[in-house]
């Protein structure tokens, strides 16, 4: 329990600021999981899905969930994951 104003303050704010990061992170998680199925099964949508998990990870890192270079490790990955996938393909 929270002895002062300013510590129950500061632990409504944390468990706000949780429950966001939650939501931003699973969201996250399930649109790589998506563009890795997606690659996976060799569906014409990867790029489709590659944008949309570029796109999730850009608002995680504008939410400050993730930190830039996190970020664009990731892109990075995923990425070179649809190129192999395209360059196997053909």
């Amino acid at each position: 329990m929270p002895n002062t104003k300013s510590a129950a303050r500061r632990m409504r704010n944390s468990a706000r600021k949780q429950a966001r990061n939650t939501i931003v992170r699973t969201r996250l998680k399930t649109a790589v999981k998506k563009f890795r199925a997606a690659v996976a099964t060799k569906q014409d949508t990867s790029p489709a899905a590659l944008r949309a998990a570029i796109s999730t990870l850009d608002k995680a890192v504008k939410k400050g969930v993730i930190k830039r270079g996190t970020a664009d490790r990731k892109k990075s990955r995923l990425a070179i994951a649809l190129n192999k996938a395209t360059a196997a393909k053909k």
